[in-house]
């Protein structure tokens, strides 16, 4: 395996996950309300989701890229639609007493809506080509293991971000009471929402 091109994939992925958006504020506000477990399992959807796009870009898999490229504007719609139900349903949600042991069922549609919802975000896909390029990473000289390596170190980065987040949130969960979750609640929910907003008017 290429260490050098598992490092630089390292970075990038930690570096594409780290500045915060609808994302990272689904994580915070699940592991307030759900416990660590769910705001990781909601990570790990946005890191599949990335390592899938270091995929495109690693591989270069050019037709998949000009796909989700031309159909941004749809994509768009769809991540926004998708956006604002989930701020809304937060916005409404009430706290629990104490933090909820997500079931199957729970972790599976926490993984689910953000690996779906950095889909659907085609200003991804257009970061890792920046990084790419920007980098000298475009061309992976033909190289599976290379390209591998950078895919295993996206996921990775990734991965490593959402932990770190959700394990320092998680310590600061005992400190809210019943009315700081449901500001919490009402705060990340008109943020979430706005982000669907400006995706649809975009």
């Amino acid at each position: 395996m290429d260490i050098a091109f598992l490092q630089r994939g390292l970075i990038i992925g930690f570096s594409i996950a780290a500045p915060v958006g609808p994302i990272s504020l689904l994580c915070m506000r699940r592991t307030l309300a759900e416990g660590r477990l769910s705001g990781i399992v909601s990570g790990l959807g946005a890191a599949t989701a990335d390592a899938l796009f270091g995929c495109v870009a690693g591989f270069g898999l050019t037709i998949i890229s000009n796909i989700l490229i031309d159909q941004q504007t749809w994509l768009r719609l769809i991540g926004g639609l998708f956006l604002c139900y989930l701020g809304i349903k937060t916005l409404l949600a009430r706290p629990a007493k104490q933090a909820r042991l997500a079931g199957g069922s729970g972790l599976i549609g926490a993984y689910a809506s953000t690996l779906f919802l950095t889909l659907t975000n085609p200003m991804t896909i257009l970061s890792f080509a920046a990084f790419f390029a920007g980098t000298g990473l475009a061309s992976t000289g033909g190289s599976f293991m290379s390209a591998g390596a950078l895919v295993l170190g996206v996921f990775i980065g990734s991965t490593l971000w959402w932990l770190i987040l959700s394990g320092s949130v998680g310590v600061f969960r005992e400190k809210f009471d019943q009315q700081g979750l449901q500001w919490v609640n009402r705060i990340s929910g008109a943020i979430i929402t706005g982000f669907g907003l400006v995706a649809l008017l975009s």
